[in-house]
């Protein structure tokens, strides 16, 4: 089957906004997401003539961004540097230094879970897609992605080292913001 790139710009359009949410939760502290965005999208065009169903386009989207960052985050873990360009790009979002540190410490935490729990858990929560839609995506039923989901609140949940009955001790930021994780 022959794709254009009108083909391709017609099944893109509709998904940026959510692809653009995917990549910047994923791409946090491995890569700015807007370089993954282009590349993945890049990428994309280059194989767009494997796509056998259009249908499928999204999860062809993740899977090449997932790949992406994996990739970009195993060369990371051998090299360390500073960078003082993009250390001066990091615009500053008007929000206070215990969000941002609340922020880091949550995707530190993120990325002690399994992959495919990680992934949910961003789709899902952070991304704002169903059950249906997290399980199409990651090309498993929806029994497996509620799974998963469970799992890996209740792994963050221990991260924090969090007990329901003392979350009443907790201040109000930090327990709004695990709220979503319990």
């Amino acid at each position: 089957m022959k794709h254009s790139q009108n083909d391709f710009l017609a099944l893109y359009e509709p998904i940026h906004e959510s692809f653009a949410r995917f990549c910047h939760a994923r791409a946090y502290g491995v890569m700015e997401a807007e370089d993954l965005i282009s590349e993945s999208v890049v990428k994309a065009l280059e194989k767009f003539h494997t796509l056998k169903n259009p249908k499928a386009f999204l999860a062809f989207m993740f899977t090449i961004a997932k790949n992406i960052a994996i990739k970009k985050y195993r060369r990371q873990k051998f090299t360390g540097y500073y960078n003082e360009h993009a250390a001066n790009q990091i615009h500053d979002q008007e929000v206070d230094a215990e969000t941002k540190m609340d922020i880091e410490l949550l995707y530190q935490a993120l990325n002690t879970l399994p992959s495919k729990q990680k992934e949910a858990i961003v789709l899902f929560e952070i991304s704002g897609f169903s059950v249906k839609e997290v399980a199409e995506i990651q090309s498993s039923g929806e029994s497996a992605v509620k799974q998963r989901l469970k799992r890996g609140r209740e792994a963050l949940a221990d991260y924090f080292k969090l007990d329901r009955l003392k979350e009443e001790s907790l201040n109000k930021r930090s327990a709004t913001l695990m709220s979503v994780f319990l």
